[in-house]
């Protein structure tokens, strides 16, 4: 258990003051007086000759950090295969252990996520999304995508007798009215956003391919754009990238064969690349090396990168990882916490209160033993996380969370 942080009321509201508070740009430390009340940062105020609160002294204050791409109804590989956890979990058992990963998530310092497919769960992300926001259980703020949409024999599980109707971990849908159908079935049931696969093996041991036309997947696109919603790209095959990129896909999951042809393609349409790195080393260490080369080659080219881990493949609260292995493929300390703040939350549609330690942002805050800027595995090393304002595990913890 960490100590509880005593905080300063002023008029309902909370004031900290820290030597190193990361500033708007990213790039360097300021001293700050910082002001929560009701969830929201109400001032930043210098604190040059100001006493630092005791507890934070020494410490390096960060914006939450934002993951995009988690299965919080996933847990690590290397615990349970993933044809078990589908198939032999139940519901119930999933949801549950959904909410435990789900606070190991906030206390490492991750106070947002992009959920990106329940594997099976149906539309558990939704619910545990709501409960979060209502102050039922705590988690980070969590942009859900609930069951990922699929081509027809085109996922897992897979391999069994073809006589038997076996359950799915993701929504199989077929043409362009099935993917419009798709598509709106899953926004009525309350995603956030929408993960198609554009790529995927056939059958065991076979490489994957291109699933969807293009047609198809400009279907999904648009039918997600007329409700104000994005789609994410599951796509590692060079032609399953473009395809994506060139229906309108806002992102490319993994992205790992991606050629330089296409990279440029991204890089003209603002397509983000969302590496998974943690992942690839987590159960695909000779994919990590391609992996690697390619945001090394996106990087250069330009193309914008933001912080995504795929954790639910490796153990929920190891999130970080993806920061140190962007530094690792070439990306400045710098570059490679931004990906995880200012850029995730460009991506997210939400510049205007997440990512950065401003006034009128949401009071999303991690202080750190070191300094990030210097050394990434300083991410590691979480000493206090606050929440919407509320520090985690402190007495207010129930309070219900703003949007």
């Amino acid at each position: 258990m960490w100590p509880v942080l005593p905080q300063l009321l002023l008029a309902g509201g909370v004031q900290l003051t820290c030597n190193h508070v990361l500033a708007p740009d990213g790039e360097h430390w300021i001293a700050a007086r910082i002001t929560l009340e009701e969830g929201r940062i109400t001032a930043v105020e210098s604190a040059n000759g100001a006493a630092e609160d005791q507890e934070l002294k020494g410490l390096y204050l960060v914006p939450g950090l934002i993951d995009m791409h988690t299965h919080l109804c996933l847990h690590a590989y290397d615990e349970t295969s993933w044809d078990d956890q589908v198939l032999r979990e139940s519901l119930e058992l999933r949801t549950i252990r959904a909410t435990k990963q789900a606070l190991e998530t906030l206390q490492a310092g991750f106070t947002c996520v992009r959920e990106l497919g329940t594997e099976g769960a149906g539309f558990a992300d939704v619910a545990l999304r709501d409960a979060i926001k209502k102050g039922i259980v705590p988690g980070p703020l969590i942009f859900a995508s609930t069951r990922a949409i699929v081509a027809t024999g085109c996922y897992g599980p897979m391999g069994f007798d073809p006589r038997w109707e076996v359950p799915k971990g993701a929504q199989e849908a077929d043409g362009v009215d099935g993917m419009r159908k798709a598509v709106r079935e899953q926004l009525s049931a309350g995603a956030d956003w929408i993960k198609v696969y554009a790529d995927y093996r056939r059958a065991p041991g076979q490489p994957a391919t291109p699933t969807f036309t293009l047609e198809e997947l400009q279907a999904a696109v648009n039918e997600a754009r007329s409700a104000g919603k994005l789609v994410a790209a599951h796509a590692s095959t060079d032609e399953g990238i473009r395809r994506a990129v060139l229906a309108g896909a806002a992102t490319i999951e993994h992205g790992t064969d991606a050629s330089e042809e296409t990279l440029k393609l991204m890089k003209e349409r603002g397509t983000v690349l969302v590496p998974t790195l943690a992942a690839a080393e987590a159960i695909a260490p000779a994919r990590l090396v391609r992996a690697r080369e390619t945001v090394q080659k996106a990087h250069a080219l330009g193309v914008v990168i933001a912080c995504g881990s795929d954790a639910g493949v490796f153990s929920h609260g190891k999130n970080a990882r993806e920061i140190e292995l962007l530094v690792q493929s070439g990306l400045s300390n710098a570059e490679a916490l931004r990906a995880a703040t200012l850029v995730a939350a460009k991506v997210l549609g939400r510049a205007g209160d997440l990512g950065r330690i401003e006034k009128g942002f949401l009071a999303d805050l991690v202080a750190l033993a070191g300094d990030p800027l210097k050394d990434p595995s300083a991410l590691r090393e979480v000493r206090s996380v606050w929440r919407a304002g509320v520090r985690v595990g402190s007495a207010g913890a129930r309070d219900r969370i703003p949007r």
